[in-house]
């Protein structure tokens, strides 16, 4: 092992250690940085809002120094203590490009997602992915959305006009009883979050986001190596 081999493990291995799991209303979100690389001004312009129609609204999942959410127990009303953070929210980014397109994988962590009480998990990741031709050029064009939906997405090839707000995809958080959370492409206004992208974020965080634990609800980055996979045997939804 070289010294930069080493360097590096150790520092993931000593962030691991220190962060720990605080409640799920106490972890500060990172704030949105100003976007530099055309990536990252990509995702800025196409930032989607979201509108929660019932259940958590969504929370930060990690901070800064590697500390996680701990979640909510899937109990009491499907909005039971999680109505939104007083730190505000986030919205987690990643994107590449695949067969051709650009892909913007959004993600946002929910403290529960829980139809009634009694019913649903803890922790809970949905996602969209925004398709669209090309973020180097002056005016790029959305090509397609997939929100994900009960670890499925769904496709919409182009989106209908009245989902898009300018750039923006609109999607709605919604649960019909008994069956959990999910999202899909709205024509309801929506809020939006600050933006932090993978690259933009401390080491403990992406050492954080990789190691934890949220069960089978994949976070993003995790999600986006699956979603590659299911693409590769032919389930694209695209």
């Amino acid at each position: 092992m070289n010294l930069r081999t080493f360097v590096v493990t150790a520092t993931a291995a000593i962030a691991a250690v220190e962060a720990d799991v605080i409640s799920h209303d106490q972890v500060v979100p990172f704030a949105q940085p100003e976007a530099t690389t055309i990536s990252e001004k990509a995702a800025v312009k196409f930032k989607p809002q979201i509108h929660v129609t019932n259940g958590c609204h969504p929370y930060p999942a990690v901070n800064s120094a590697g500390d996680t959410s701990g979640g909510l127990k899937p109990t009491g009303a499907p909005s039971g203590s999680c109505k939104g953070s007083g730190y505000g929210s986030q919205v987690y980014g990643r994107s590449t490009w695949y067969s051709g397109r650009w892909a913007i994988m959004y993600s946002w962590y929910f403290p529960k997602d829980s139809p009634s009480t009694g019913l649903g998990h803890r922790h809970d990741w949905e996602h969209v992915v925004v398709w669209i031709d090309n973020p180097d050029v002056e005016n790029p064009t959305i090509l397609g959305v997939s929100p994900s939906a009960h670890s499925g997405y769904s496709k919409y090839v182009p989106p209908s006009s009245d989902t898009v707000d300018g750039t923006s995809v609109k999607v709605n958080y919604e649960s019909h009883w008994p069956i959990n959370h999910a999202l899909d492409s709205t024509s309801k206004s929506g809020d939006f979050q600050d933006l932090i992208m993978w690259d933009q974020m401390t080491d403990a965080a992406r050492t954080a986001l990789e190691n934890t634990d949220f069960g089978k609800y994949y976070s993003i980055f995790a999600e986006l190596l699956h979603y590659k996979k299911e693409r590769v045997r032919g389930q694209d939804t695209l």
